[in-house]
């Protein structure tokens, strides 16, 4: 049935559309007619034909915008929003698919010191935000306005609505059944769903410093929220933590995890090789690599340190390189060998020229024979190359040997020249 001016259509139904009246919006002309493309009413406007829709359009973000969000992910320096409803009139709740996410910086979460975002947001936690870039991609922020933060929360020890809590500094919020306390970025609105309730900004302590006790559980140096015990989402302040999270947090942060299934990592002593002074790290110093002081790697990484320190810094990895080369020695590949060569044969020949710590000849799995080809390893890399020069072309049982140094998979160095010259036909 064709509709006309006046009646109701849904997507798809003929229209007729009277002569020298135009098509407005909500239809479409098509090869066997005009047809609506949404649901609604046919009016006639300003001699257009158009579908006055019953759904309202979808609503889009725009800067300075109040959103109601929840808090999805939380990395070392941004929290990830997902938006739920955009608090203005008109369009439709449901969002377009490239405005769903936003991103809230550390910074702009409360009007206080925070390391990471997960000291004061939580996974799970809903949160009013108000948009302050669209382009690339949407940024928001909680702070500036007292309506403006996290609006409800669970324990997330227990799962239960957490409730607004003063009993203890730098903690704003705690639960009736666990021992959870915890803080959040409140909003006025915390615990009052969509409308503002009474004013518990004073509880964010705005401007002030962090007690001693909350500072050494803050997520400092963009550790993952889960390792910090104040910014834990899944377990509170004095839960058992689990061997798998102390030994990770150990691996992170050096400390033991609070003494349940971690232990403090090693610290090696030695020298920055900056400025010379006595320093620790937690890894085992390579030879020839910077180590430096904390105050030195942020004198590098500002750019303040002088083309004479970072030059005597080179001179002392040159040299530390060259020692450590000298000390771990050198590994030898020996091809074109006579199959009738023997190992005592081989390190008696090469012991000529330096202290052989090794000696193999590679062999088949199955007969057990000379594959042609053997390794040797000197102590002394410098006695090692003496052997290359001296040894390399020398002729064994009436076969001509090549003598190289090996590389890490087990062959010469140089890659794949002379492949086959050192078959054994």
């Amino acid at each position: 049935m064709t509709a006309s001016a006046g009646d109701l259509v849904t997507p798809g139904n003929p229209v007729d559309v009277p002569a020298g009246m135009g098509l407005g919006s909500g239809l479409h002309e098509t090869e066997s007619g005009v047809v609506a493309l949404v649901s609604g009413k046919l009016i006639d406007s300003d001699g257009a034909l158009s579908v006055d829709s019953f759904v309202p359009e979808t609503n889009i973000p725009a800067i300075g915008d109040d959103i109601i969000a929840q808090v999805t992910k939380l990395m070392p320096k941004v929290a990830m929003v997902r938006l739920l409803h955009i608090e203005k009139e008109g369009g439709h709740r449901d969002l377009a698919a490239e405005n769903l996410h936003a991103d809230i910086f550390v910074t702009e979460i409360v009007d206080r010191f925070l390391p990471s975002p997960g000291d004061a947001m939580r996974t799970r936690d809903i949160i009013r935000a108000r948009i302050t870039q669209i382009e690339p991609n949407m940024k928001a922020s909680t702070r500036g306005s007292a309506e403006l933060g996290v609006i409800a929360a669970i324990c997330p020890a227990c799962g239960i609505d957490l409730n607004i809590s003063s009993a203890k500094d730098d903690f704003n919020v705690d639960c009736s059944r666990c021992d959870y306390m915890g803080y959040r970025a409140l909003s006025n609105g915390f615990g009052h769903g969509h409308t503002l309730g009474e004013d518990v900004q004073t509880l964010n302590r705005t401007g002030e410093r962090w007690s001693a006790e909350a500072e050494k559980n803050l997520g400092h140096e963009g550790a993952r929220p889960y390792l910090s015990p104040v910014a834990d989402h899944r377990r509170g302040m004095t839960h058992e933590m689990s061997n798998a999270a102390a030994k990770m947090r150990a691996s992170m942060t050096g400390k033991g995890g609070g003494g349940r299934g971690g232990s403090p990592r090693v610290k090696h002593a030695c020298k920055c090789t900056l400025c010379g002074i006595d320093t620790t790290v937690p890894f085992e110093p390579t030879p020839g690599k910077p180590i430096r002081c904390r105050e030195c790697m942020d004198k590098v990484k500002d750019g303040k340190a002088s083309k004479e320190e970072l030059a005597a810094e080179r001179e002392i990895l040159k040299t530390a390189r060259a020692a450590a080369a000298e000390t771990s020695g050198i590994k030898l590949f020996v091809a074109r060998l006579a199959y009738a060569v023997n190992e005592e044969e081989l390190k008696e020949l090469f012991s000529a020229h330096g202290d052989v710590s090794e000696c193999s000849i590679a062999k088949d799995k199955e007969t057990g024979k000379s594959r042609g080809f053997a390794f040797i390893k000197f102590s002394s890399r410098k006695v090692g190359e003496k052997a290359i020069k001296a040894l390399d072309g020398t002729e064994i049982q009436g076969r001509k040997i090549s003598v190289q140094e090996s590389n890490d998979g087990g062959g010469r160095r140089g890659g794949n020249r002379g492949r086959g010259r050192g078959r054994n036909r």
